[in-house]
């Protein structure tokens, strides 16, 4: 079952009200070099709450966890961020600027992009074509420019794809250029998509439980690629359920509970937090 799925499935059994929610210390709101900005989202299914004004700030250059137990409302605050839903109440900024309800191309026009908890194998496409989808604002989109820009177009086709396999071979798949985007396996397309969202050049890039279904030595090689990319200036916002993959890698960590911010803090303050423990024993685990 996909996270948005726990989150509805909590909100329709009855979230706990705000006379039985947690003490909340709410997330670190003053941090110097913001690139994610979200100001009291809220999103509601058939009424009831999935996301309750939710709070706070990445800063540029971190790799941010965001964990919580299932039905806190993780991916239904991604789908709000990166434009898949839009907000009843609140803000979202990306580098100062307004994107609240921008469309999700629209978002990451802005330097925001993310991957998808389950990636989508786009049939009839072999793996160096599905990157091809990646890059931002091509000429060739525009019917137009087919016939009007004719060598731009071309030119710069000629340029995507050399950095999409350029992209491939730095994340040690560039033998799998040729292949059917629809026979990879899992671990394979998870790579992909990282690579994929790497040709639109992100500012930020969130990743919805990047390690889902993949074997420990990959997610050990999908760790260090995130490391590498941070390392060269990629801000990464990270949703996982795997809490060692994600005490290793990322600091500082939110933690998300009834669709609040429940606290921020480093992963040792997270992991010993007796809130945090009773939330996810509460929320039936990790």
């Amino acid at each position: 079952m996909s996270e948005t799925d726990s989150d509805e499935r909590a909100s329709e059994s009855g979230s706990p009200t705000d006379e039985t929610t947690r003490d909340l210390d709410g997330a670190n709101r003053s941090k110097e070099d913001v690139v994610l900005r979200v100001d009291e989202l809220r999103k509601t299914f058939g009424g009831l709450v999935a996301t309750d004004d939710a709070s706070f700030e990445v800063e540029r250059g971190t790799i941010t966890g965001l964990i919580g137990p299932n039905g806190a409302g993780k991916s239904t605050l991604f789908n709000l961020v990166s434009g898949f839903y839009e907000p009843e109440a609140g803000r979202v900024e990306v580098n100062g600027t307004d994107v609240t309800g921008a469309a999700p191309h629209e978002v990451a026009e802005h330097g925001l992009v993310r991957t998808f908890q389950t990636p989508r194998k786009l049939e009839g496409m072999t793996v160096r074509e599905a990157m091809l989808v990646g890059p931002q604002r091509q000429a060739g989109e525009s019917f137009f420019a087919l016939f009007t820009a004719t060598d731009a177009v071309t030119s710069e086709e000629r340029t995507n794809l050399e950095d999409a396999h350029r992209m491939l071979e730095e994340f040690g798949i560039g033998d799998l250029a040729r292949q059917p985007a629809t026979d990879l396996s899992g671990g394979q397309m998870k790579l992909v998509e990282l690579a994929r969202a790497m040709l639109a050049d992100p500012e930020i890039l969130l990743l919805d439980e990047p390690v889902a279904g993949v074997n420990p030595t990959l997610a050990n090689t999908l760790a260090e690629h995130i490391e590498r990319l941070n390392e060269a200036g990629t801000t990464f916002l990270v949703i996982e359920h795997d809490m060692e993959f994600i005490m290793n890698l990322a600091d500082p960590i939110i933690v998300l509970d009834q669709g609040h911010v429940l606290t921020e803090g480093t992963p040792e303050s997270v992991r010993s937090d007796e809130r945090v423990i009773d939330a996810y024993l509460g929320g039936g685990g990790a």
